[in-house]
C-alpha cells in the first residue's frame, strides 16, 4: 500500500460523514524510558486500538523513537483480525493526514518544499506529498548534516532538485513541513510567503512548539480536530488562539472550510487514532484482495 493509497483511506473516511470531534481521547502514560501512548477508536465495520511508545533515547541507539503495535478488530465482533507494526502505521498515517490537507491548502502553482527533519517522517512527507502535488524541489533544513544530505539525495533520486539549506528557506517556499522533536519555534514565521502553505506534525505536547506565534497570528489555521488542538496543539495553545477561527479537516476536505488567498495557511496535526484506524483498515482490504487474487 502507498502514500496515495492511504490519503484516500483519509479523505474517504471524511467524506463517508465521520465527525473527528467525536473521536475517542488518546491516553499519555509516562514511563521510565518516555511515554506510552494508547489509541482506541472505531469506524464503520471495524474498530482498533494502537499501543504506541515514544522512547527519545533510541535513536542515538539506532533503534526507532516510536515503537508499538496495532491491533485491528471486525467491528460488530470485536474479533481481532490483524495485527500491523505500529510504527510503520504511523509513518503512513501522519504524512497521508498532511498530504490530504496541503493538498487542498497549497497553491496550485506550489512545487517547493521545505522540509524540517530528517527521520522517517521526514521520508514519508516527501513521498506522500509528491502523491498529490507535482513538487519539483525540495530544500531539507535538519540538525545533522549528514542525514538532511542524505534526504537531499533522496528527493534528487525522485526527480526533484533537492538540496540542504537553513531555516531562512521558508522565505521562498510554498509548502512547509516540520516534523522534528524540536519544542521551540524552527524559523522566523515573518519570512513564509503570503501563498504558502505550513504543516506541523512533530508535537502532541502542550508546552511543545515548531512554529511561532508570528505565522499563527499572519495564518489560516486549520487541525484535525478543535477538541482534541484544544488539549495537545502546543503551537496554537502558545500563540493564544483563544476566539480565533479554526477549521477542522473534515470541514477542509468537504470543502466547507475557508481557504484564503494572499495568507499563509497553517495546518497543526497531533495525531488521532480514527486515521491510525483508516490506514489500518485498507491495509487490511488490500492485503485481503490481495490473497484472493
Amino acid at each position: 500500500m502507498g502514500p496515495a493509497d492511504a490519503v484516500r483511506a483519509i479523505e474517504r473516511v471524511l467524506l463517508d460523514g465521520f465527525d473527528p470531534e467525536t473521536a475517542p481521547a488518546r491516553s499519555a502514560v509516562p514511563v521510565p524510558a518516555g511515554e506510552l501512548l494508547l489509541m482506541p477508536a472505531a469506524a464503520g465495520p471495524f474498530a482498533g486500538v494502537k499501543i504506541a511508545g515514544v522512547a527519545p533515547a533510541n535513536p542515538p541507539l539506532g533503534l526507532p523513537r516510536i515503537t508499538g503495535s496495532y491491533l485491528l478488530l471486525d467491528g460488530p465482533t470485536l474479533q481481532p483480525l490483524a495485527v500491523l507494526d505500529g510504527a510503520a502505521l504511523t509513518a503512513l498515517r501522519t504524512p497521508a493526514v498532511t498530504a490530504a490537507a496541503l493538498a487542498r491548502l497549497a497553491v496550485p502553482e506550489a512545487e517547493h518544499l521545505v522540509v524540517f527533519g530528517s527521520g522517517p517522517q521526514a521520508y514519508g512527507h516527501l513521498d506522500a506529498l509528491l502523491a498529490v502535488r507535482p513538487l519539483r524541489r525540495v530544500t531539507v533544513v535538519a540538525r545533522d548534516a549528514g542525514r538532511a544530505a542524505a534526504l537531499a539525495a533522496y528527493g534528487r533520486g525522485l526527480g526533484l532538485a533537492g538540496t540542504v539549506g537553513g531555516p531562512e528557506a521558508v522565505a521562498a517556499a510554498d509548502l512547509v513541513v516540520c516534523c522534528t522533536t524540536a519544542r521551540t519555534p524552527l524559523f522566523d514565521g515573518a519570512l513564509v510567503p503570503g501563498h504558502a502553505a505550513v504543516a506541523a506534525v512533530g508535537s502532541h505536547e502542550p508546552a511543545a512548539r515548531e512554529v511561532d506565534e508570528v505565522l499563527v497570528g499572519r495564518a489560516e489555521l486549520y487541525v484535525e480536530a478543535r477538541g482534541v488542538a484544544a488539549r495537545e496543539a502546543g503551537d496554537l495553545l502558545m500563540a493564544g488562539v483563544v476566539g480565533r477561527q479554526v477549521w477542522n479537516l473534515a470541514e477542509l476536505v468537504r470543502g466547507d472550510a475557508l481557504v484564503p488567498v494572499g495568507r499563509p495557511r497553517f495546518f497543526k496535526s497531533v495525531g488521532m487514532a480514527w486515521e491510525d484506524l483508516a490506514v489500518a483498515a485498507e491495509v487490511y482490504r488490500a492485503g485481503r484482495a490481495r490473497a484472493a487474487s
